[in-house]
């Protein structure tokens, strides 16, 4: 019976063909391997032939910022070097980094390394000025400025000796002039009432004349007298002020006694005087009798000025007086300040007479001395208030006196 035997096709060939293919394969797969690493490597070497071209640009520019940098830092050394003002760097613990030069001139001594707490003890005396300190003979000015979030500071020191010296010599120099013009003004203001005083002082002593001319001439004589006696009262109060009392007293009763002494001034001429004072019981602590002559120097300037503007025939018209002027006093309490307002319709002030109603001897009316308004700011200042004035031509003036409130009353 027969028989067939099927083989493998690679049984059919030979073996030294089967190897000869197995290493062409072989040989086929390492060229595909060894071009891919050709390529790979190729890549890799641009990429870093990229890197080096970047890192030389990098290290360039790091080069120049370290040369900038180098030569800022040498100029900030050269000019803190030379700076006049001292810079002192403290560290969280208060204790001296840098001092530049100036600073250790001034201390006189090495501060590197010190503790500026122990330093400043013992160099710096305070003065009435704040941010300001005696060091030695000279005097000097300290700002502090923080100079990181570790807690470090850096102080500027500046010798203000002689801004000190131009400072106290300006002050000292404009008094003076204040004082030349103060004694000239006073002269000026002395020389008339004296003259008519002596005019008429020098008539009684005729011997033809009547009894009735010669009580007329001394009543006048007095009246100058008197003139110059308050004049001469005025400008004492006002250079040497008066010594204010410490004891409290109820604001409605001052209100009321400087409108029981100016209210029959208004109504002789013919003025309104509308009161609307809202204190309660509320109390001011000083001097009754300083305050009392304030606010009265206010309601008196009130009332000329109505009555100059009832001559000039610029009255209100509100009133049925003589002038038709009108007068108003208000005071009220707020956030522990008590506000005195007193309000006229009279011929109200330019800007210019309102920038110097409060100087001293300065005066719109020939025969006022023009201390009345500066007393009273000066009292009011004394009582830890103040005294404000708005004003307008034609349309009045209104001064506000402020005066803290001292409590109630019992």
């Amino acid at each position: 019976m027969g028989f067939s035997i099927e083989m493998d096709d690679a049984a059919r060939i030979p073996a030294p063909e089967a190897k000869a293919r197995e290493l062409r394969q072989a040989f086929d797969v390492f060229n595909q391997v060894s071009l891919e690493l050709t390529q790979a490597y190729e890549t890799l070497q641009r990429r870093v032939e990229s890197l080096t071209a970047e890192l030389a640009v990098a290290n360039g520019e790091l080069r120049r910022q370290y040369r900038e940098k180098e030569a800022l830092s040498e100029r900030l050394s050269l000019l803190l070097n030379a700076l006049p003002a001292g810079v002192v760097v403290l560290d969280s613990a208060a204790t001296v980094g840098e001092a530049n030069p100036a600073a250790q001139r001034m201390f006189g001594e090495a501060l590197t390394g010190g503790d500026w707490t122990a330093i400043a003890g013992s160099r710096l005396e305070p003065t009435d000025a704040p941010d300001e300190w005696r060091l030695g003979a000279r005097r000097v000015a300290i700002a502090e400025s923080p100079l990181d979030s570790a807690g470090g500071r850096l102080l500027l020191i500046h010798d203000i000796t002689a801004a000190h010296e131009l400072k106290t010599n300006l002050e000292r120099n404009q008094r003076l002039a204040a004082m030349g013009e103060m004694a000239a003004s006073l002269a000026h203001q002395l020389r008339t009432p004296l003259a008519t005083a002596l005019l008429y002082s020098a008539n009684l002593a005729q011997p033809e004349l009547a009894d009735a001319a010669r009580v007329r001439f001394a009543g006048k004589a007095a009246e100058q007298l008197k003139r110059l006696e308050r004049l001469i009262q005025d400008v004492l109060l006002f250079t040497r002020g008066e010594s204010l009392g410490r004891a409290p007293f109820a604001l409605s009763a001052l209100i009321s006694e400087a409108v029981q002494t100016v209210e029959p001034l208004c109504r002789q001429k013919g003025i309104a005087l509308r009161v609307a004072a809202r204190v309660g019981e509320a109390r001011i602590t000083g001097s009754r009798k300083a305050l009392g002559g304030a606010l009265l120097n206010l309601l008196e300037n009130a009332l000329q000025a109505c009555e100059a503007s009832g001559e000039n025939g610029k009255g209100s018209g509100k009133s049925g007086g003589e002038s038709g002027g009108e007068i108003a006093l208000e005071a009220s309490i707020a956030a522990g300040q008590a506000r005195i307002g007193v309000r006229d319709t009279g011929t109200g002030m330019t800007p210019e007479t309102q920038a110097r109603v409060f100087e001293p001897f300065f005066t719109t009316r020939g025969q006022g001395t023009g201390l009345g308004l500066a007393i009273a700011l000066g009292v009011a200042r004394a009582h830890g208030g103040s005294i404000e004035v708005s004003s307008k031509p034609g349309a009045g003036s209104e001064f506000v006196m402020t005066l803290p409130v001292g409590g109630a009353a019992d």
